[in-house]
């Protein structure tokens, strides 16, 4: 299909997920990724420390009529900085990474992010470097990995491709009958609030003596994460495991204390 069948009298449409870039190293790239994205109505492109800069020359001439996603791209100097106000992420990558996450095709996991967004939630969709992908500890910040059946032989796919699947899934959903709201209850909880919790929370067991030898305590610690990303926390679990967690270091309270306010922001 070529842009022939482009009708330039219609504006284009927007949103969807956040489309998060890490570290892309061309700036043809980053415009043909743009051109995915506008093929199917997806419109936040988020990049993480781009290696030639930008804004960049070379990702206008690519993006063909994509001009519309590139003026709005938002650029982080970090990953974390640029998943901190989401409420889920999925990482897209090509191989097996011994994380104990689900692991997604993109059909199931498009459906998940349509309804989470159609519940009120932000989402955001993680692509790597064109040559390494995403690293471990990158992985290691989403709820689920989104993979695609490839001939094992020849399973790389350059950065655009990988946006056109997710964008084609994003898009015959999206634009499709809409889920079920979903049921109500506290806002599902930002990412800065999770990772905050995540660092109270191991240092607490690091205090505790609860990792047993410093070279263990990495592996341990994405054990852990997983473990909790895997509830989708709401607002209200972060607080309500924070507090829990706090009155275990606390030890038991004296009955004539427990009204009392608690301490440690639970």
């Amino acid at each position: 299909m070529t842009g022939a069948g482009t009708n330039h009298s219609l504006s284009p449409l927007t949103g969807g997920p956040k489309i998060i870039l890490v570290e892309p190293q061309m700036g043809e790239n980053i415009g043909m990724a743009a051109r995915a994205m506008a093929n199917f109505g997806l419109s936040g492109m988020r990049i993480v420390n781009p290696r030639d800069g930008w804004p960049n020359e070379r990702a206008v001439v690519t993006a063909a009529n994509a001009a519309h996603v590139l003026e709005k791209a938002e650029v982080f100097p970090d990953l974390l900085s640029a998943v901190a106000d989401l409420n889920a992420v999925y990482a897209t990558t090509a191989r097996e990474r011994g994380q104990m996450k689900r692991v997604l095709d993109a059909d199931e996991a498009v459906t998940q992010v349509v309804s989470r967004m159609h519940g009120g939630e932000e989402v955001g969709i993680l692509f790597g470097r064109e040559r390494t992908g995403l690293d471990n500890d990158e992985v290691a910040l989403a709820d689920a990995i989104i993979t695609f059946p490839v001939d094992p032989a020849n399973a790389s796919l350059n950065l655009a491709q990988a946006v056109l699947l997710v964008g084609y899934e994003w898009f015959k959903k999206a634009h499709g009958q809409l889920p079920f709201n979903l049921e109500e209850r506290s806002p599902p909880a930002k990412r800065e609030a999770i990772v905050s919790f995540f660092g109270w929370l191991e240092t607490e067991l690091d205090a505790c003596g609860f990792f047993p030898a410093p070279e263990k305590k990495p592996a341990m610690i994405r054990n852990l994460r997983d473990i909790l990303l895997r509830l989708s926390m709401t607002e209200q679990d972060v607080k309500t495991l924070r507090g829990a967690a706090g009155a275990l270091r606390r030890g038991p309270i004296p009955p004539a204390k427990r009204d009392e306010p608690l301490t440690d922001g639970e």
